[in-house]
């Protein structure tokens, strides 16, 4: 699939900030279904994390709940699931 967005981390009114770890990161989309998404980013992200997801045109962005993490030295293998359903959004990658 390969389809490089930007992710933003929404902040949590009730949970303690990354104090040192960045907001927003530029990333790859390696896989998706009409459901899910995984991808790697080197943001500290726990589960139920709600990310912004957005390409570079602006024809994908949506949110999507951080399901899974898998936690490597500086990187995050991240499985996140849409919070509303997205429309043909494999055809417009």
């Amino acid at each position: 699939m390969r389809l490089p967005v930007q992710i933003t981390r929404r902040n949590k009114s009730n949970a303690v900030e990354h104090k040192s770890a960045p907001a927003e990161e530029r990333t790859v989309i390696e896989f998706g279904t009409t459901r899910e998404v995984l991808f790697a980013c080197s943001t500290p992200l726990e589960f139920a994390d709600v990310l912004r997801l957005r390409n570079s045109d602006g024809s994908f962005d949506t949110e999507a709940s951080v399901v899974a993490v898998q936690y490597h030295p500086g990187r995050t293998i991240v499985a996140a699931r849409f919070v509303k359903p997205v429309p043909n959004w494999i055809v417009k990658s």
